[in-house]
């Protein structure tokens, strides 16, 4: 009886062999990399092997912020949409990348959060929809820490001036409150930048800090900051999705909501890991005293202010937004 079953099974995808073609900008040393291969490993089982997948990492067609051209214009199937590399085109989703919205070690209840809003919330009704695609799984990173080259960040007053690796319009709010200068360039560009002294810090997870070499140039790092984060989602084209037979569909789906469940809780080990790595190396590693976090705090709140007059200056609903996402990250604590 289970060998019909099965074979009925096969015999269903059998006759819907097909590629996808995946893209991203991640290189292989980096660990959401390990969590796209494992999607793609459940997806084929699921499947037994009628879907495959080529794979094109590490901006090989295009750069982080020219994927979500490339789902649009048939290039891809799949592909990483970061809506803070295209901000223009995604505004609402940064509130997910606002600082003070998580705690420093956490990534799962933000990542759920961000997924169920990005697909049946007001990010799939206001941002993926109007794109054309349609999210299938992602990520929210753990807030991300300040870390610096050569600066100093404690007292606050030392980040002054400094010239800070951003990623969208709320985290560009947030340096700016810190009185820095907020220079907005993707992480894949990021270690160059940092190297060459063109920015002086960057903003990111202690973990990501690794996945780009850039342990080796950092001296001073946070580690109870809640600067912001990215957030994304590896997302397909609507017409492309319209495509495919229903048992497809279920199986990438499937898979998808694994791989983010997979993803969260490597980053909520991996947050500890990395920063003990850093510490070893000789990285000085800065908490903040009571009084920085209540300056801080307020600094975040200041943040969240301006971000969401400057989304209803546009016509956008900011505060809905912010609503939104505040409640899904109650309903999964």
């Amino acid at each position: 009886m289970l060998l019909s079953v099965l074979s009925g099974a096969s015999a269903v995808f059998a006759q819907e062999k097909l590629t996808l073609r995946v893209s991203d900008q991640f290189p292989t040393t980096h660990f959401v990399h390990d969590s796209v291969k494992f999607w793609i490993a459940e997806v084929e089982k699921a499947t037994g092997g009628a879907v495959r997948f080529d794979y094109y990492s590490g901006e090989q067609l295009g750069k982080a912020k020219d994927q979500l051209a490339l789902i649009q214009s048939g290039v891809v199937d799949v592909s990483l949409v970061v809506p803070g590399y295209v901000s223009d085109k995604m505004p609402l989703s940064a509130v997910a990348e606002l600082p003070g919205m998580g705690n420093p070690n956490t990534s799962c209840v933000g990542s759920i959060a961000y997924m169920k809003l990005a697909q049946e919330g007001i990010f799939a009704k206001q941002e993926y929809g109007p794109a054309g695609v349609r999210a299938i799984w992602g990520f929210a990173f753990p807030p991300y820490q300040l870390m610096m080259a050569q600066r100093r960040i404690a007292p606050l007053k030392e980040i002054e001036g400094a010239k800070i690796r951003t990623v969208g319009s709320s985290m560009e709010f947030l340096v700016r409150h810190l009185k820095g200068v907020p220079v907005k360039i993707s992480a894949p560009d990021a270690y160059e930048a940092l190297s060459r002294g063109t920015i002086d810090g960057v903003m990111l997870t202690h973990a990501s800090l690794f996945a780009y070499k850039m342990e080796g140039l950092i001296k001073y790092a946070t580690s109870s900051g809640s600067f912001g984060g990215t957030v994304g989602a590896y997302s397909i084209s609507e017409k492309r999705w319209k495509e495919l037979p229903a048992t497809v569909q279920k199986a990438i789906m499937d898979a998808g909501e694994k791989a983010t469940r997979n993803l969260c809780a490597y980053m909520e080990r991996d947050t500890q890991e990395a920063q003990e790595k850093l510490r070893q190396r000789g990285v000085t590693i800065v908490t903040f005293s009571a009084t920085e976090q209540k300056e801080l705090e307020g600094i975040y709140a200041a943040t969240a202010t301006e971000w969401v007059a400057s989304m209803d200056k546009r016509g956008k609903p900011g505060s809905e937004a912010l609503k939104a996402f505040t409640e899904a990250l109650k309903a999964g604590r």
